[in-house]
């Protein structure tokens, strides 16, 4: 008995020793196999929290450190602190996927005590695009205002560019619009660094020749795609072929393109080239409303043809709508000065209905000037996809259009602007046929032989040629930004639509595509929160203690009655 008894507890001790072996083991080669080979998991439903593959790649890419400031540190209301856990989170997920060349700091300008200090540093943030905001707060009991910048500076190698991360629809409730912001903060961190450390490899042309914006309108366009791609200017009937070209830009043309014109921008299609048209199908300007009125006529631009084969028209029509811009008129005298006010004109729409497509995905609203109605005809083999509409108040006039500033001043009659929504703005992907098929090349084409049918491209087509027109200061000469309203001081979307039609034909792969990604907004029943309050209190206070007492006695009383069998 004694010899059993003896052997019982070593071979006890053994069968432990034995598990902690193994459970140690098991430990170091999970470690070995973590160190070697990372993975990551993403359990919620709308993939929050996962990093797009290309946003991964170019990462892993990154040359040399990037550093990323950002100014959302402090305390915040529920919202703005979603949006800076949002920014956190993206930003460590970047520094993961980037091998430590992400590299970023949380401030609170606001911390800055130094009065002229702060003062100056908070112009440097609006130099940089970081536009602030009022944060309206309870603190203590009382409602406060703060001064927010809701960005982040992007520098590397010297280099910065300003992030503005708060985003999205200005119609949109507080909580959307939060939640939008939520949505694009992968791709404005990612858009930022790529500008900064990637030296763009594709071409755009600005074409010119048929009376297109000169250049001082489309600075601020210009501009900012130099930032991403190689940009060219230059006169159609110049140029033998657009040949080398990635992309072409026709923005707001007046006078009629030949058929050799023609025959350069079809061919360039039908190799694969891009193009984004900004057309005008109506002559209208505010200078010849202003002096006493006009009709505004079709320009003869020579372009229908070319139009019709790819798959859509431009209307001889322009647009009213009731959701629309102001412009200042003269309603009286006071001694030698005029006296100015700011009158709803309709002839101006703000556009501000999109699709679900990347370009347009939870962008602000856009401003246009005399704009028209587009319809898509047949052309096979060709996807045709909305991207912009005015509003449902809206009204087509037909050509001629009579425009004087007495139609700003008199009364609306909604029952004429029952029209609904109308596209003004048009998509186009997929092989297209050439205009020249079964045609001659036109005389003194540099390529004579016809491409009568094209590999797979993009276009995009506006019916508005002011859409990426910039205003210019009458004193100054310089450029304004690209939607800036000078008489209202609102800055709309037209630079970020502009600018991502030009991503997604260059890119339709790429950074663009993640701004598909949609986090679903879950928000509480206010009502059921307010009544309920106490009920779930309690739930979520006293049940976890509730149910631990329980656990412990039944655990204590298993174990009694266990043990005192022997």
């Amino acid at each position: 008995m004694v010899t059993e008894q003896a052997t019982i507890p070593k071979s006890k001790r053994s069968r432990d020793l034995t598990r902690f072996l193994i459970a140690l083991a098991a430990i170091v080669l999970l470690n070995i196999l973590a160190a070697n080979f990372f993975f990551r998991l993403d359990l919620t439903e709308d993939k929050r929290y996962t990093i797009s593959s290309v946003t991964k790649q170019m990462l892993s890419q990154l040359p040399e450190p990037v550093f990323v400031e950002v100014y959302l540190d402090g305390e915040f209301p529920a919202g703005f602190k979603r949006l800076q856990q949002s920014v956190r989170e993206t930003l460590d997920e970047f520094r993961i996927y980037s091998g430590g060349n992400i590299r970023y700091e949380f401030i609170d300008p606001n911390e800055i005590t130094d009065e002229k200090e702060r003062t100056e540093f908070f112009q440097k943030l609006a130099a940089s695009g970081i536009q602030p905001t009022n944060l309206r707060a309870n603190e203590g009991g009382k409602q406060v205002e703060r001064l927010v910048f809701p960005g982040a500076r992007v520098m590397y190698k010297g280099k910065e560019t300003g992030v503005m991360l708060l985003k999205g629809n200005l119609a949109a409730s507080p909580d959307e619009r939060l939640n939008q912001s939520v949505e694009g903060v992968e791709y404005e961190l990612a858009t930022a660094i790529r500008k900064m450390a990637f030296q763009g490899n594709k071409t755009i042309g600005y074409i010119s020749g048929q009376g297109q914006l000169e250049t001082q309108y489309v600075t601020d366009l210009l501009g900012s795609l130099q930032e991403f791609y190689r940009v060219a200017r230059g006169e159609l009937r110049d140029i033998p072929s657009l040949d080398g070209l990635d992309l072409i830009i026709i923005a707001k043309p007046t006078e009629a393109f030949t058929e050799a014109d023609k025959y350069k921008i079809d061919q360039f299609i039908m190799k694969g080239g891009k193009a984004v048209f900004f057309v005008d199908a109506l002559n209208a300007n505010m200078d010849s409303v202003g002096a006493g009125g006009m009709f505004a006529m079709p320009y003869n631009l020579n372009l229908d043809d070319l139009f019709f084969r790819y798959g859509m028209r431009l209307n001889p029509t322009m647009i009213m709508d009731l959701n629309s811009g102001f412009i200042p008129i003269v309603t009286g005298y006071m001694g030698e000065r005029p006296q100015t006010e700011m009158i709803n004109w309709r002839f101006y729409p703000l556009l501000n209905t999109f699709s679900k497509h990347p370009i347009t995905r939870n962008i602000d609203a856009v401003y246009s000037k005399f704009i028209g109605t587009m319809d898509t005809v047949r052309a096979d083999g060709i996807r045709k996809t909305p991207l912009v509409y005015t509003s449902v108040y809206s009204r087509v006039m037909q050509a001629p259009v009579p425009l004087t500033l007495e139609e700003a001043r008199m009364e609306v009659k909604p029952e004429q602007y029952q029209a609904g929504p109308q596209p003004v703005g048009y998509l186009l992907e997929g092989a297209f046929t050439s205009l020249f098929r079964n045609r001659r090349a036109p005389e003194g084409a540099a390529d004579p032989q016809v491409r009568e049918t094209g590999v797979p491209t993009k276009i995009a087509v506006f019916s508005d040629g002011d859409l990426v027109r910039n205003e210019v200061n009458p004193r100054t000469g310089q450029a304004y930004e690209l939607g800036f309203d000078r008489y209202n001081n609102v800055t709309f979307a037209n630079r970020e639509l502009a600018m991502n039609t030009i991503h997604y034909l260059l890119d339709s792969e790429g950074l663009i595509n993640v701004r598909s990604k949609e986090i679903q907004l879950r928000p509480l029943d206010r009502v059921r929160v307010k009544e309920e309050r106490t009920y779930w209190q309690l739930l979520n206070l006293v049940a976890p203690i509730v149910l631990l007492g329980l656990f412990g006695v039944v655990r204590y009383y298993l174990r009694k009655r266990r043990y005192e069998r022997f």
